[in-house]
């Protein structure tokens, strides 16, 4: 509808007129100046100053005064344009609150399929040595160490069977579960042999971890009260992964079979059984399945639980000694042959292997390869690293980035340790490393290193501009 319909035609001449108007107030009320809209909208009861001649008056009435049908449309008007803005900024709102979402179910997706990988690591800088902090504790080789999904607590295990829990920020230790000498199994709240792995639930509630007397313990993790004991493995435990979201419990041991438990019922629920030898490690994601390495069978294998089915996958020519899951679909290992692989869950044979992947050791002609004691990964991202487990002092952690789709594996930098790198774990933000390093390996005592110091070592990672990570799908 034209707005013209409403509109007076006198409109004009009395905007016209507006000057005069002005110029006519002035002049009769001198003694109390007011505004325009007083002058528009002015009482009846109105008594200061001189009082306008009633013809005046009435004239100056029909020409200002709004009627009834103006003044509707002007407030009509008003609420639409009100409206209007409303809505615009509704969309606005609308638009980057499904943008957003989007984005993390497009996340989430790729993370489930396997497919996120974060292009974090051209960014990481090589710290300096005065910035890496070594936090000491235990009396023995540490041989395991987890930290929480928050980033605000370390817990760590020794031969010593002591459990530490550290403050990342302080580096203080905040409680300890001391270890028991052997035979005080009965009347002992703790462990009485050397612990070789440890696991936390993704929610921080429960810590489990194993030792050589083939035993499982569970902790509640904020404040170290003992909660259960799970025995059934014939062999040292040597593997533990919680499922993320749940608190589904896998377990490995070298009596070469796999266990399911679940912890919040304090139950046994199954074995699994394919290894030819002693199971070494052990790791985990969102989907019901685990992933573990072989040691002399020299193989790793992926186990779908519900289905009671193993995937078997070849390409060490050492012990695999460590295993660690990169996203839903690739994994990295490390072997006694100092070689370091990249595996997808599709394909039988690595995808990329660096051999010698921390140089040799030895005299000329007799060089031996450094041990790749461990492996961590980045979640979901191109970023892995391994720990190296030498007759020296030349040990080191070295970072790696991964090619597109994990095809390749490149040096970044490496970060000299003194010892045996038992354990790395990346923190969950990725802004450090945690390596736990001791003077012995953490399944034997073929050699020592006297001059390595038994503590855990954070290793921060710098970025070079705080520009967002990519992220990047793969095909």
């Amino acid at each position: 509808m034209s707005s013209s319909f409403f509109v007076k035609t006198n409109q004009n001449p009395k905007l016209s007129q507006k000057g005069k108007r002005v110029e006519v107030k002035s002049k009769v009320r001198t003694k109390k100046p007011n505004s325009r809209y007083n002058e528009e909208i002015s009482s009846d009861s109105e008594t200061d100053g001189h009082v306008v001649p009633r013809k005046r008056q009435s004239n100056k009435e029909h020409e200002y005064e709004e009627t009834p049908q103006e003044k509707k449309l002007r407030l009509a008007k008003l609420y639409l344009d009100q409206l209007k803005e409303d809505e615009e900024k509704k969309a606005e709102d609308d638009s980057f609150e499904t943008d957003l979402i989007a984005g993390r179910l497009k996340e989430e997706v790729l993370e489930r399929t396997g497919k996120l990988q974060r292009l974090v690591a051209k960014d990481i800088l090589p710290p300096e040595a005065s910035e890496i902090r070594v936090l000491k504790g235990h009396k023995l080789p540490i041989t395991c160490l987890v930290v929480t999904s928050d980033d605000k607590y370390i817990f760590s295990a020794a031969k010593d069977c002591s459990i530490i829990k550290w403050n990342v920020e302080t580096g203080k230790k905040l409680q300890t579960i001391p270890g028991g000498r052997k035979g005080t199994e009965d009347r002992h709240v703790g462990h009485t042999a050397h612990i070789l792995c440890m696991a936390i639930s993704s929610d921080g509630k429960y810590l489990a971890t194993g030792d050589m007397n083939k035993l499982i313990m569970i902790w509640e993790a904020e404040t170290c009260k003992h909660l259960y004991k799970f025995t059934g493995h014939k062999g040292p435990v040597s593997g533990l992964s919680f499922r993320k979201g749940s608190h589904d419990l896998y377990s490995a041991s070298h009596d070469r079979s796999i266990k399911v438990w679940n912890v919040d019922e304090n139950a046994y629920v199954e074995t699994l059984f394919g290894h030819q030898d002693a199971i070494t490690g052990l790791d985990s994601l969102s989907r019901e399945r685990c992933v573990t390495a072989g040691g002399r069978d020299r193989s790793v294998r992926v186990w779908k639980i519900a289905e009671e089915s193993q995937l078997v996958f070849h390409g060490h020519e050492g012990s695999i000694d460590c295993v660690q899951l990169i996203n839903e679909e690739h994994m990295i290992t490390g072997a006694d042959d100092g070689s370091v692989c990249l595996w997808s869950v599709n394909k039988k044979k690595p995808l990329s292997t660096v051999k010698q992947a921390h140089g040799c050791h030895g005299n000329a002609g007799l060089e031996q390869p450094h041990w790749v004691a461990s492996v961590a990964a980045l979640q979901n991202s191109d970023t892995v690293a391994s720990g190296a487990s030498g007759c020296s002092q030349n040990s080191q952690v070295q970072l790696w980035k991964c090619a597109e789709n994990y095809r390749g594996l490149t040096p970044l930098f490496s970060v000299p340790v003194s010892g045996f790198i038992n354990s790395l774990k990346f923190s969950s933000s990725g802004q450090f490393l945690v390596a736990g390093v001791g003077q012995e390996h953490r399944l034997g005592r073929w050699w020592r290193i006297k001059e390595a110091k038994n503590g855990i070592y954070i290793i921060p990672l710098k970025r070079k501009l705080p520009n967002p990570e990519e992220t990047k799908p793969m095909e």
